[in-house]
């Protein structure tokens, strides 16, 4: 996943995509040969890594993907509105909740997700083979294997409910089906993946594999995970030593969190690292899929979607826009608001040029900001050909742990400690303390702002049962689970079950 790796990535994916291994020169990489030494393991690696990117990636080759994790984390949420006349009739269908087993996001992302756990089993299964590989080295891989399994059963359970649990390689393509799995064994599958990636992975490493899984990585995800089973008590221990000892710490200021020279930042837990530029970064090629993937960097099409359209300066297409509903909830003097949203009046920056933001660009007046301005505006962050940009994704921030710190606090009678949390996130803000002790309608709304316009809304409206309220009579609480991919329903021929109401 390292920048500087990208060719052992797709290198390493290329042959381990071939169906016919007997078939290639015998001076070829296979699989017998290839798991031998650590920089073999590397490449495996961060082919796992990998397929986080292509969550959000564009392809005319595989399910003809648009960007599709945007649509069912953000897109569906009551933060943003899709684009009545530009965007795509599913950005549109998904904002006004129709949503369909035969829909692509779900089947890009299952797709996605499975591709990575199938990833990180393959190197768990050859550490044991003959490889040149240290019992250090060796303890080092199954942590960082078993955390990104971990990580991918974690998005697969937010999605899908009980999606199958996929904890080896299964030989044979005609018994590749699994069942649906219950939330308990996922929940107990998924906390031992973490615990062992706590146990084996160092607590740093150096410069030059930047962006690497930590044991505090490990460690902050058990808590999250802890909070979402809702075992606030043991989320609290956790989250309490990731604290007091972990590397984390609060940025001063809310626009250095999300600038692309200061990537890979004291707040980032966990982030998904992007290369570039190359001289031919086509948006549909960044998909590790993609035959022409050897092309391209692996960068996201973040502005090519959210950007604004209309006649707007730089052409993009502004499928996708901030909504009213979180524009005013927003405090007044709240300096987030300026980082994650344009509005009219406001300085846009683009690559070509920089002028007063015009509400015609977009069909709510605003634009998505955050990842983006002025600061984000450098020739390094943006292909050539201005399709891709290659600023990280922040998916796990400190700024999200201690919120999830004071919402366990919260739920266990300690409002007080709560409080001080969510004050932390406030003054960084440029805001006040709350008026009193903190409720859980402070930290809802305190966690609304702070995370805005990142894929993790959806998650929280779904588990704090705000559905209802959020979207009134349009909520149906088959909501609580997407659909299974239709095509994966057909294809395990009756073992695995669809979600009820799909």
């Amino acid at each position: 996943m390292m920048k500087k790796l990208t060719l052992m990535v797709v290198l390493f994916i290329g042959f381990n995509s071939c169906n016919e291994l007997d078939l290639l020169p015998l001076d070829r990489v296979t699989t017998a040969t290839f798991y031998k030494t650590s920089t073999d393991f590397d490449g495996a690696m961060f082919a796992a890594y990998s397929s986080i990117q292509d969550f959000w990636g564009t392809s005319t080759e595989t399910l003809s993907e648009r960007g599709e994790f945007w649509k069912i984390t953000m897109v569906i949420t009551d933060d943003v509105a899709a684009d009545d006349v530009t965007s795509d009739g599913i950005s549109q269908d998904i904002d006004n909740l129709f949503i369909r087993a035969s829909d692509v996001p779900f089947a890009a992302v299952y797709t996605q997700i499975y591709e990575g756990i199938f990833r990180a089993n393959t190197v768990l299964e050859n550490l044991d083979g003959e490889n040149e590989l240290t019992a250090e080295q060796k303890s080092v891989f199954e942590g960082e294997a078993k955390f990104l399994r971990a990580w991918f059963h974690f998005q697969a359970l937010k999605l899908f409910g009980t999606p199958p649990a996929a904890l080896q390689i299964i030989p044979g393509l005609a018994d590749q089906a699994l069942p649906n799995a219950t939330q308990a064994d996922l929940y107990t599958a998924i906390l031992a993946d973490f615990q062992t990636a706590a146990s084996n992975l160092p607590e740093s490493w150096g410069s030059d594999n930047t962006g690497r899984v930590t044991s505090w990585a490990a460690k902050a995800y058990i808590g999250k995970v802890q909070v979402w089973q809702e075992d606030f008590a043991g989320a609290i221990t956790t989250f309490e030593d990731v604290i007091a000892t972990g590397p984390y710490s609060l940025l001063s200021s809310y626009e250095e969190v999300f600038a692309f020279d200061n990537e890979n930042n004291s707040e980032s837990i966990f982030e998904i690292q992007y290369g570039g530029p190359f001289s031919d970064d086509n948006l549909w090629v960044f998909d590790d899929t993609h035959s022409e993937n050897f092309k391209a960097s692996q960068g996201t099409g973040r502005g090519w979607y959210w950007d604004a359209g209309n006649g707007a300066p730089g052409g993009k297409l502004g499928w996708w826009a901030p909504t009213d509903d979180l524009l005013n909830a927003y405090e007044a003097g709240d300096e987030r608001k300026g980082v994650t949203v344009y509005e009219d009046g406001d300085m846009y920056f683009t690559t070509f040029t920089s002028l007063p933001y015009d509400n015609s660009w977009s069909s709510t007046g605003m634009t998505l900001k955050k990842y983006r301005g002025e600061r984000n505006t450098v020739p390094a962050n943006h292909a050539p050909n201005q399709q891709a940009d290659f600023n990280n994704e922040r998916w796990y921030r400190f700024g999200e742990l201690k919120l999830l710190y004071a919402e366990a606090l919260l739920m266990t009678g300690r409002a007080g400690d709560a409080t001080d949390e969510i004050n932390d996130i406030r003054g960084r803000a440029g805001l006040a303390d709350l008026a009193g002790t903190a409720t859980l309608a402070d930290l809802q709304q305190e966690k609304r702002v702070e995370m805005a316009l990142e894929p993790h809304r959806w998650f929280d409206i779904v588990r704090w049962d705000l559905g209802p309220t959020v979207f009134g009579a349009a909520w149906d609480a088959k909501f609580e689970v997407f659909p299974f991919p239709q095509s994966e329903i057909d294809r395990s021929g009756g073992l695995l079950n669809q979600n009820a109401g799909y």
